[in-house]
């Protein structure tokens, strides 16, 4: 596959590009090295679709999982605590998560366990490989990222998106790189609040 459009969002490419470089360069050989081909086993039902060999989502997201992790790409988690009062709420977010507890209950509130995953991160990096609805694309640019953010464990987070031309090769209701552009361009520059690179792919 290869990379054709490259959006930064708060500078995370020039960020990358200077401190982290050789992370951006394992990315790309990562993308370069997915046999699209490979991924064509999926026999459309759907009426505009029936019977045409599409890019299956799962078979893709198998491709990459391998790949990343044989780079040492790893799944993480960020744990922290929710309550109905939202000044507790904003009082206690940027605090680590037992702290965060301790604080919630000691204002005589419920604390309730929370965490946010993503399947790849290193060297203080995520990676969401999303061929999946539009409103994942959304939970990972404005919640996942961000909370890893938020939470000091990463320094930029890296959206990788099937260009239209590589969607419209898919099942109905795949995100694409081009409409969430759209959608990050049109929260002003400061939306959401983390350095991200969002890349389509196409093969």
């Amino acid at each position: 596959m290869k990379i054709v459009s490259t959006y930064s969002h708060l500078n995370g490419l020039e960020f990358l590009l200077v401190h982290k470089s050789n992370l951006w360069l394992e990315v790309k050989r990562v993308i370069s090295s997915i046999n699209a081909e490979k991924c064509k086993t999926k026999i459309s039902k759907e009426k505009t679709k029936k019977g045409q060999m599409l890019y299956s989502p799962i078979e893709m997201n198998k491709l990459f999982k391998q790949k990343l992790s044989i780079c040492g790409w790893t799944e993480s988690r960020v744990s922290y605590w929710v309550t109905k009062n939202d000044k507790l709420i904003r009082k206690t977010l940027s605090m680590p998560a037992d702290l965060q507890k301790r604080e919630i209950e000691t204002a005589g509130e419920k604390a309730i366990a929370s965490y946010n995953q993503t399947d790849f991160v290193k060297n203080r990096a995520a990676i969401e490989v999303q061929f999946g609805k539009y409103s994942f694309v959304a939970y990972d640019l404005f919640v996942k990222h961000l909370a890893f953010y938020v939470g000091d464990k990463i320094d930029v987070g890296i959206e990788i998106l099937p260009t239209k031309l590589l969607q419209s090769q898919m099942s109905s209701g795949v995100a694409y790189y081009e409409g969430e552009l759209y959608n990050v361009v049109r929260q002003g520059r400061g939306v959401p609040a983390v350095p991200l690179i969002i890349i389509g792919i196409e093969p």
